[in-house]
């Protein structure tokens, strides 16, 4: 009986739970952000003081000004180093602002400026100024608690970390709302470049390849006629009827690349007119319903047309739809588009398709686009660009 009860007692005690850490995981990975606080900003202080001193130095010279960039571009490593701590031991989610936009061509002095006045660096070097005292009183008091206030040492290490975290989002996140507009809108605009670039790389090959080998078959026809004119007439009437017949397609050609450019349909008649001869010309029965007062600014209708025709073009190639609907009308200050079809939808935006680049378009003007397409169908696809006030002939606004 005792040796079955000594037996008992070892599997019993093989069974005790393993011991547990005291604190929660997250509040041991605040304690080592806060002990870290004082070597890191030992790193930061004399980095920053030493290009901050060198750089105010020689500014008189040719030498300071690209030290005092070099030594912010520093600045701005600090600070993402800085964030990703943050992040990984205080959870702190802070995004990274868009980089310093590169230097163009031999326009040294201007990037250079734009360098010395970046608003993030200089944050960033703030933050490193003012941690050194931080970290000092962050790594002495947590060091202190450890080994004498144990019971306290968690609500110390949380209000610590608060204050951390208070601080990177005020120096380290980027400038609000104006940094991440800056950075769209350096992507924006290029893909209008490149949107722009593929177009007239487009009209151009248009033109080489139809309207302008046509004519010049014509010209070689025409000469030809002419040699003959006289020694066989007939021959030459037969010639010149053909060169007629091709001028025709010629003329057909140039009318087609010049709606492709910009329909003089849209500039005469505005969205409503132009539409409904895109619509027409569809091969799916398609309602156009254009609720609009006034004209938004050519530019806005020229891109209006353009999304609307290639949604139709799409319904025409791949929705095997029955029938379609246009919708267009004005909310506030915006021009709001939609294009349905009772097809058999799938259509997605996403990379490398044409609705992927008619989003990154629309995005472009401070648009928006939104395709909702189940298998099986309908398809709905909503457009909204900014109204931007047309300007009238003579100088006025309408609204």
């Amino acid at each position: 009986m005792t040796a079955r009860s000594d037996a008992g007692e070892a599997a019993e005690a093989d069974r005790l739970p393993t011991p547990t850490l005291p604190m929660p995981v997250h509040t041991w990975k605040e304690i080592a952000y806060l002990l870290a606080n004082l070597p890191v900003a030992i790193v930061g202080f004399t980095f920053v003081s030493l290009w901050l001193y060198a750089g105010v130095l020689l500014s008189i010279t040719v030498v300071g000004l690209p030290l005092l960039t070099l030594g912010l571009a520093g600045s701005r490593l600090l600070g993402s180093f800085e964030r990703r701590r943050a992040r990984s031991l205080l959870g702190v989610r802070i995004d990274e602002p868009s980089p310093l936009p590169r230097r163009k061509g031999g326009d040294f002095f201007s990037w250079l400026w734009q360098a010395l006045k970046d608003p993030v660096a200089w944050r960033s070097t703030l933050h490193s100024i003012i941690r050194l005292p931080w970290g000092v009183l962050t790594f002495t008091v947590v060091l202190v608690a450890l080994f004498i206030a144990w019971p306290v040492l968690p609500w110390i290490a949380r209000g610590l970390a608060d204050a951390d975290r208070m601080m990177a989002r005020t120096l380290l996140s980027p400038s609000d709302e104006l940094e991440r507009r800056i950075a769209e809108l350096e992507s924006d605009r290029g893909t209008v470049v490149d949107t722009a670039a593929a177009d007239l790389r487009r009209i151009e090959r248009d033109l080489h390849d139809g309207a302008q080998a046509r004519l010049v078959a014509l010209a070689m026809d025409l000469g030809l006629a002419k040699e003959k004119l006289l020694e066989d007439p007939e021959a030459a009437a037969r010639m010149v009827d053909d060169a007629h017949g091709e001028v025709k397609l010629a003329l057909q050609e140039l009318r087609d690349l010049a709606r492709g450019i910009h329909p003089a349909i849209l500039t005469d008649r505005g969205l409503d007119a132009a539409l409904s001869s895109v619509a027409a010309r569809c091969t799916v029965p398609v309602k156009v319903s254009v609720d609009l007062a006034d004209r938004p600014a050519p530019a806005i209708e020229g891109i209006a047309y353009f999304t609307v025709s290639e949604l139709l073009q799409n319904i025409s190639k791949h929705s095997r739809a029955r029938t379609a609907e246009i919708e267009l009308w004005r909310s506030a200050d915006r021009l709001l588009i939609q294009v349905r079809d009772d097809g058999q939808g799938g259509a997605s935006v996403d990379a490398g398709s044409g609705l992927a680049g008619l989003a990154e378009r629309l995005r472009s003007v401070d648009g928006l686009f939104a395709v909702d397409s189940p298998v099986g169908g309908p398809t709905t696809v909503t457009a909204e660009l900014p109204w931007r006030n047309r300007v009238a002939s003579g100088g006025a606004r309408t609204a």
